[in-house]
């Protein structure tokens, strides 16, 4: 009996690197555009820079930046943490794929006592998930306040119960994941925010327009990356377009927190 397994990386819980996303940063760092690149693996244009969000949001560097200007108009390029990333992925690959070559020699594979082994996951929905850093921890009589930093060097504000803070351990200085939907971001102009928890500016990286609403993804530096859905009605309000400087708001009562 042969054995087969496709190598996932977690982060803090959540699907980090997969393979099609290894191959979705390879084929950027061959093209040099992220468009090519999602043809090439093959995905679409949308899915491709989400696998990129997700996995720069996740990631304690930037692994895929965007280049503007240049005689060739920009690109997209994979950085050298990037790099360094998809070596040691393929190394994990090759002693990945030796381990199957000697788990397929075992006599139980063919009694059926391996036959029942499976794996459970449950992958979370929302678009929003950023890696950072717990820096303090504010104790009330039924909620906690954490403050997490995020790599972008902003802090995150979220209030959840002290039930949920002693299930899941959380301590200062611990890495963890913030975890928002969409939907609970609210796009304005930059200068025009209001007494929101959690405020954020950024330029918008690119939109994706339907017919009743749009999804923004603002890039609020070093790799971190807020996606929001919101009404076409905001985006011509705004006049936003990709390169515009916008904020975004998230009551800290809307975020998660996950390990």
């Amino acid at each position: 009996m042969e054995l087969t397994s496709s190598l996932t990386l977690e982060m803090l819980g959540q699907p980090f690197l997969l393979e099609k996303r290894i191959k979705l940063l390879y084929a950027i760092a061959e093209h040099g555009s992220i468009s090519k690149a999602a043809k090439a693996v093959p995905m679409s244009y949308k899915s491709a820079w989400e696998a990129v969000d997700a996995m720069n949001n996740l990631s304690a560097e930037p692994i895929v930046e965007r280049e503007t200007g240049g005689k060739n108009g920009g690109g997209t390029t994979i950085t050298a943490y990037g790099k360094r990333l998809l070596e040691t992925y393929r190394m994990l690959k090759e002693e990945h794929t030796r381990f199957l070559e000697r788990l397929s020699s075992l006599p139980q594979l063919e009694t059926g006592e391996l036959q029942t082994i499976g794996r459970l996951s449950m992958q979370i929905s929302a678009r929003n998930q950023i890696q950072g850093e717990i820096r303090s921890l504010e104790r009330g009589k039924v909620n906690v306040k954490l403050d997490i930093a995020l790599k972008s060097g902003y802090i995150i504000h979220s209030v959840i119960t002290k039930e949920a803070v002693e299930n899941l351990g959380l301590e200062v200085r611990q890495r963890v994941t913030a975890i928002f939907k969409s939907s609970s971001v609210t796009v304005t102009g930059k200068g025009q925010e209001s007494s929101s928890d959690n405020r954020m500016t950024g330029r918008v990286d690119h939109l994706i327009i339907g017919e009743e609403r749009a999804e923004v993804v603002v890039d609020i530096g070093s790799g971190d990356i807020v996606v929001a859905v919101v009404d076409v009605e905001c985006i011509n309000d705004l006049k936003l377009q990709e390169g515009s400087e916008v904020t975004v708001m998230i009551r800290s009562n809307d975020v998660m927190v996950g390990r």
